[in-house]
């Protein structure tokens, strides 16, 4: 039995990933209070019915503190009976989340005489930190579109393999921000910019004329072998852990042309290693997952 406990801020697309993985053949069951999660579990667990087999709950923060600080607990007993239980949880950055309270003019579900939608999102923040904190993937959607989400939710939730670790590789602009969603994060600003070239302005790190700049250069080379070595000796630690899933972010000015490459390439060489390896631009149109596809010289 496989079950997904989803979580998040409010206004992060819980709704939106709840109702792909509905689409995806899970049972779904929303907003259910934190206290009878232990019993559902238990109740789904006998039944009879493969119904439950694949099951994603919902928990928000219509919950009291104290209910939501005993689901690590119960996350940790349910593992050690032998179930596959995740927790997915979404955030995205404060101002992005007050622009589509602004668009929508929902209330805030902390929302109440006297406090203002910045003050009722921090506390929602402090409730919800338990969950947060035993977190297998973090989400963040302040960039991603409704189907963005949608597609990371079908590659990296429903597609990852019992027992296998999901790797992304993200490419970002620090310009931007860091992407909240990282486990760990590399700098690639210190190598050449194709940028200040005359002609690969306007290309990204997937175009030809790119790649062939970027391969000319060794620290470029370099810094892909340093962080894969880095990488591939935290892995056994992830899976010792029964950890499902880990995102390396590598960022550079505009996230367009140096981190796309150095992404790309790190995909490439996972991917010959595992089954469960993603490539995702924040900094491109459509911030899309990518699976892993060789596009340097003599590649397609």
């Amino acid at each position: 039995m496989r079950i997904i406990i989803l979580s998040g801020l409010s206004g992060s697309g819980k709704s939106v990933a709840l109702h792909m993985l509905e689409d995806l053949g899970f049972y779904c069951i929303d907003n259910i209070p934190a206290a009878l999660l232990k019993p559902f579990v238990s109740y789904t667990v006998r039944s009879p019915e493969a119904t439950y087999e694949r099951t994603a709950i919902g928990l928000d923060a219509r919950n009291t503190a104290a209910e939501v600080a005993s689901v690590p607990q119960l996350i940790d007993e349910l593992r050690r009976s032998g179930l596959q239980c995740e927790v997915v949880f979404l955030v995205a950055a404060e101002d992005e989340l007050l622009r589509r309270f602004a668009e929508t003019r929902r209330k805030h579900p902390m929302s109440r005489s006297g406090i203002g939608l910045r003050e009722a999102m921090a506390l929602e923040r402090e409730l919800l930190e338990p969950i947060a904190s035993v977190a297998d993937l973090l989400i963040d959607t302040s960039r991603l579109s409704v189907h963005s989400l949608r597609d990371i939710i079908h590659k990296r939730v429903e597609q990852r393999s019992a027992g296998r670790l999901s790797i992304t590789f993200e490419s970002f602009g620090f310009k931007r921000g860091i992407p909240a969603d990282a486990d760990f994060v590399f700098d690639a600003r210190a190598l050449p910019n194709p940028y200040w070239e005359p002609g690969l302005r306007n290309l990204t790190g997937r175009d030809t004329e790119v790649i062939r700049f970027l391969e000319t250069h060794t620290n470029v080379a370099a810094l892909i072998a340093d962080i894969a070595r880095f990488v591939r000796g935290r892995v056994p630690e992830y899976q010792a852990s029964n950890r499902g899933y880990l995102t390396v972010a590598v960022g550079c000015t505009g996230g367009q042309h140096r981190s796309v490459y150095i992404v790309d390439r790190l995909a490439e060489i996972f991917a010959a290693e595992s089954a469960q390896v993603m490539a995702r631009h924040s900094g491109l149109p459509g911030a899309k997952l990518f699976k892993p596809a060789r596009t340097a010289s003599g590649t397609s």
